[in-house]
This record gives C-alpha cells, structure tokens and sequence, in this order.
C-alpha cells in the first residue's frame, strides 16, 4: 500500500512490489510469480522491468564485490540502474495499452505466525521451485557444456565482439556477455576474472557491470518469459533489452571518458 502510488507511475500497482522484491533473490521465480498480478499489462511490464533492471542474488553478490574498491563506481551503478528501472516502466506505462492498474486490500487482523503454516507454505514453495524452476538452470548448464565441447560458442563470441568493443571494452569481454546469458552468475564473474587479470581498467569495469545488469536475462528467466507471457512477446522483450543494454552503457561509457573520470 505504501509503494502503490510510485508503483500506478510506471505503471503497476502495489502489489508488484512481491515479484520486483524477489527478482533480487530469483528473477526466474519472480517471473512466475507475476502470475498474481491482475492485468496482463501489468504481468508485461514487470516481467520487461525483472529482465532489465533487477539482477538476482547471485549476479548482484558478484557485481558488488567488483565495485567494493570505488564508492562512486557503486553509486554511479545504482543511480543508472534505479533511472533505467523508473524510466523503462513509465515509458511502458504510456506505450502499452490496457486496462490501468487497480489496488484494494482489505487489511486482515496481525497474529502470531503458527510454525506448522511457516513450515507447510515454506515446504509448498519450495517444491514448486525445484519442479518448476531448477531444471531450467539444469538444462542451461548443460546447454553451456555442448556449446563449448562443439565449439558451437565462438560464432556467438565473434559477433558479440563489435558491440562489446562499441562500449569501449576488450574483445576478451565477449564471452562474458555470452555466458552471462545462459547464467548471470557466471557472466559477473567473467567480469571478476578480467579484473583480477588486470585487462580492464575501473571506467570499464564499471560500464562492463552495466551493460551485463541490463543484458538479456539468463536463459532460465527466458524460458519462463516464454512459459508466462509467450514467445512472441518474449522474443520482443529480448529485442528490446539487448540492443538497449548496449546503448545505454555505450552512452555511460562516453560520459564518463568525456568528463576525464577515473575510477
């Protein structure tokens, strides 16, 4: 209820506030869960918002070890990524038709959880995620051990190295991008790996967190997007997050170059 007026702004209600709050843990889980928002606009518009704007737990645990080392880096980050997220919804919020949200909540009394409820709604979700969710990172993974047996990736590699070299960072950083698609834990900490080796400096540290914040979403979350909302509108949100992700941290990179800041 407290969130509900900001939330009408882009477009949702106060009740979106449950999916956007667990895409920090699983943006695959909070997908599914936008099943409880009422309208189809608003299932749209949070599921573009988890792909875009809100990086699960282990993408966001890696992101902020990398910018541990530059206070203004980790405020830069933050400020662009809380922009994007407000921006993208209100612009979908005036772009998309549909019915306007809608949000009444009767306030129910406040007792005592019972330990058998905590345990039998813990043990339901739980469930559900492993039927539902963990064979999707299953098979992700498994994807990703073909593609680099069968060299099948370097393709993909190649042409990722004009975007990637377009925002100002080395081709090495295009595998990155890559395999933070089927896995975003693993594309940040492709990220960790060049730092470590020294190949990128904190300016592009900092644009590399950026654009893989705003990259298409994991596999995972992109198969769920399919199961959610259909392909057709799948494939639009990904045709719309990919180029964007590139454009906006190309974008951050010339600013901060231009400005001569160093990180």
């Amino acid at each position: 209820m407290l969130i509900d007026n900001l939330f009408k702004r882009i477009g949702l209600n106060g009740r979106a506030v449950i999916p956007i709050v667990l895409g920090f843990g699983c943006d695959t889980m909070a997908t599914m869960v936008t099943r409880t928002l009422e309208t189809k606009r608003e299932r749209i518009i949070a599921s573009i918002l988890l792909a875009l704007a809100i990086p699960c737990s282990a993408q966001l645990g890696v992101i902020l070890a990398l910018l541990a080392g530059s206070t203004k880096a980790l405020w830069i980050w933050m400020s662009v990524m809380t922009f994007i997220f407000l921006f993208v919804g209100w612009l979908a919020s005036k772009i998309m038709p549909g019915e306007k949200p809608l949000f009444y909540m009767e306030i129910s009394p406040l007792r005592m959880p019972k330990l058998s409820n905590v345990l039998t709604k813990t043990y339901t979700r739980v469930e559900w995620y492993f039927k539902e969710i963990f064979p999707l990172f299953i098979y992700a993974s498994v994807f990703i051990w073909i593609g680099k047996v069968t060299k099948l990736f370097d393709f993909f590699i190649r042409a990722l190295e004009y975007p990637v070299q377009w925002i100002g960072l080395p081709k090495s950083a295009a595998e990155v991008f890559l395999f933070g698609f089927f896995r975003r834990d693993f594309g940040a900490g492709g990220l960790y790996d060049l730092q470590k080796a020294g190949l990128i400096s904190g300016v592009q540290l900092l644009v590399a967190v950026i654009a893989l914040s705003l990259f298409v979403p994991c596999i995972a979350q992109f198969s769920m997007n399919i199961k959610e909302r259909g392909l057709k509108v799948a494939l639009l949100m990904a045709g719309f997050i990919f180029p964007f992700a590139f454009f906006v941290s190309g974008l951050v990179n010339i600013i901060l170059v231009s400005a001569g800041v160093t990180l």
